[in-house]
């Protein structure tokens, strides 16, 4: 019975991805993949929404990884479970509920207007950086939390300071952990849209962006217009965009997967 659950589960999952793949994998080849569009989008390729799809996940990662492990670690190894340490994981519970159009806003609000960023990557990259901390965060002490007590009692008794157990036992035994929560964080900001059709998307772009500063075009915003706003659009690269997504989100995942059993096969507990 609970096999049978589990498949049903399952089922929907492996469904939308044959169908992805039967509508739009005739739309992948090398063309599709490498060139800029045509023809108001109807022709050529999505190059551009590729890559600004990999430069808005990579801004995530390097701003939301870092201040999400941080924060676990003081939730975790330094603070008192008091009014603050509740107040804070409160609003971490309560950002994780916000929408995302809400982020969208919030980022134009501060990042575009009063910051001066303008409609950037580095806007857009901040913005999901907001969108997706409660989720680094939240995997971060979990994994924290998984290192045994025995770890940093034995390396405290040698003589360790607090910050050198945490450094050099706790953090290296919960990497795999803190790359889950980062596997997580990397699909919801790969695939969000409301969150950047203020801060950084572009309706198209005919050059790659060059600096921090620049417009990009990414993928699930290339997605909705394509979809909704161009008229005619062939159905062949609607579904091949978005096969294209799926499977950029799949690389990312399989590939920390991958990076994480390496880590666990090291670990000796």
């Amino acid at each position: 019975m609970l096999a049978l659950i589990t498949a049903i589960a399952v089922a929907p999952v492996i469904a939308i991805l044959i169908y992805l793949v039967v509508k739009g994998g005739p739309a992948l080849t090398p063309e599709f993949l490498t060139s800029m569009p045509k023809q108001g989008m109807k022709a050529g390729g999505i190059f551009p929404a590729i890559v600004g799809t990999f430069y808005l996940v990579l801004g995530t990662v390097i701003f939301s990884v870092p201040i999400g492990t941080l924060a676990a670690v003081y939730l975790t190894e330094y603070a008192t479970q008091g009014r603050l340490t509740r107040a804070i994981r409160l609003a971490i519970a309560n950002m994780a509920g916000v929408p995302s159009v809400v982020y969208g806003l919030f980022g134009l609000g501060l990042f575009v207007l009063l910051m001066q960023m303008g409609t950037s990557l580095l806007a857009g990259s901040l913005t999901l950086g907001l969108l997706v901390l409660p989720v680094v965060i939240t995997a971060a002490e979990e994994a924290l939390i998984a290192v045994p007590q025995a770890f940093r009692q034995a390396s405290l008794a040698l003589g360790a300071t607090r910050w050198q157990t945490i450094r050099r036992v706790v953090l290296p035994n919960a990497i795999p952990g803190i790359i889950t929560g980062t596997v997580l964080a990397v699909g919801r900001a790969a695939g969000e849209t409301a969150a950047i059709m203020f801060t950084v998307a572009a309706f198209f772009l005919p050059t790659l962006p060059d600096s921090p500063f620049s417009q990009a075009m990414a993928l699930p915003y290339h997605l909705y217009t394509i979809s909704t706003q161009v008229p005619g659009m062939p159905d062949e690269i609607k579904w091949g965009t978005a096969l294209v997504l799926l499977l950029l989100v799949l690389s990312f995942t399989l590939t920390a997967a991958v990076v994480r059993a390496r880590f666990r096969r090291k670990r000796k507990w």
